[in-house]
């Protein structure tokens, strides 16, 4: 092995922690990049995806790489490059999803794997001696990793919608997870063929199925408010409330307004789901369009509302496929019903 790799390895054995600092400081520059409309982080995007493809095809390069200059890649090298890209690609795509994630909801799970994978790519005791070692395990790891790279990656380079972004990217996940379970249940007969084809359908399932609790990556909410009434020429909502009395509602019916910030030349559809004491009312479709710094400025009217509206009361923020941008929440109360009971009292 030549000098100036050994010492090279030896730095980064020696400070760990510096690739996965490297890795979040460019995940930091590039989500201030995204939010500024700049195209150096649809680059700093595709380099990471670049990383990964490499990673993937790792044995076929290193074998074309062995057949052209009749050396082998040192052991120790190929190690020490995969770690550095399970970190450099955690750390990029954290600073996304701790922005985008609705914390009070199933999404904290999520985002919580994620960092819980950046902490053990960054320990090296947990990654060689606890992860390695376990295959199944150290390609799920690649694979969520992955998976999270490429919900941050395809709505930058490609200006692909967050709906068609986590199909592509769950689709590349089921096809990641078949060998890893074919490394863990080797094929030995036909039947352990057809459990392996289920046990992955059953993956790209469980992740569909569970998609609420994946943050929209590229998405996120600048501005929001509940209020009775909407400048329209300036595109500004009134009084943000937190409680509205019946009689305000009935006037003039809610307005729920939400500035969601989105990558440049992304045209993306989502919905305000407006929730009465949990159960849905009404459902109205938006058209975003990604580039303004401030987030793209929208609004939902609604006047048809309960007989009684007083309750508990949402409006939730979410996209095409489901997944939560963010939510709203407010009472309505009905000043007549304390009256009554404040004469009850008496």
């Amino acid at each position: 092995m030549p000098i100036y790799v050994q010492r090279i390895l030896e730095l980064i054995k020696r400070y760990p922690g510096v690739i996965a600092l490297l890795g979040f400081i460019s995940g930091i520059g590039s989500f201030m990049l995204v939010d500024r409309q700049e195209s150096l982080a649809s680059w700093i995007a595709v380099v990471m995806l670049a990383s990964w493809v490499w990673l993937m095809l790792e044995n076929s390069f290193t074998k074309l790489f062995s057949r052209m200059f009749k050396r082998d890649i040192p052991p120790l090298l190929l190690r020490y490059a995969t770690q550095m890209i399970h970190q450099e690609s955690l750390f990029f795509v954290l600073p996304f999803f701790f922005i985008t994630t609705t914390w009070n909801s199933g999404q904290l799970v999520f985002t919580g794997l994620l960092a819980l994978a950046g902490l053990i790519s960054i320990v090296d005791p947990l990654y060689y001696k606890w992860l390695a070692p376990r295959r199944w395990l150290f390609l799920a790891l690649h694979t969520l990793t992955l998976f999270a790279a490429m919900l941050t990656a395809l709505p930058i380079i490609l200006h692909l919608t967050t709906a068609q972004s986590y199909k592509l990217a769950l689709g590349t996940a089921m096809l990641l997870s078949f060998p890893s379970l074919a490394s863990s249940f080797p094929i030995a007969h036909w039947r352990r063929g057809v459990m392996l084809v289920v046990m992955t359908l059953a993956v790209g399932a469980s992740g569909w199925l569970l998609r609420s609790w994946v943050p929209p990556a590229t998405l996120w909410l600048t501005d929001v408010a509940i209020s009775t009434e909407m400048d329209n020429v300036n595109r500004t909502p009134g009084k943000k409330l937190k409680e509205v009395t019946t009689t305000q509602v009935r006037g003039t019916g809610l307005y729920a307004y939400t500035a969601i910030n989105a990558p440049r030349g992304l045209n993306e559809r989502i919905y305000h789901v407006w929730q009465f004491n949990g159960k849905e009312v009404d459902r109205i479709a938006l058209d975003i369009h990604g580039g303004r710094k401030e987030g793209y400025r929208a609004w939902t009217h609604k006047q048809n509302l309960p007989e009684n509206p007083a309750g508990r009361w949402q409006v939730r923020v979410l996209t095409e496929d489901g997944q939560v941008i963010g939510v709203l929440r407010f009472n309505v109360t009905d000043p007549g019903q304390g009256a009554e009971q404040a004469a009850r009292t008496k």
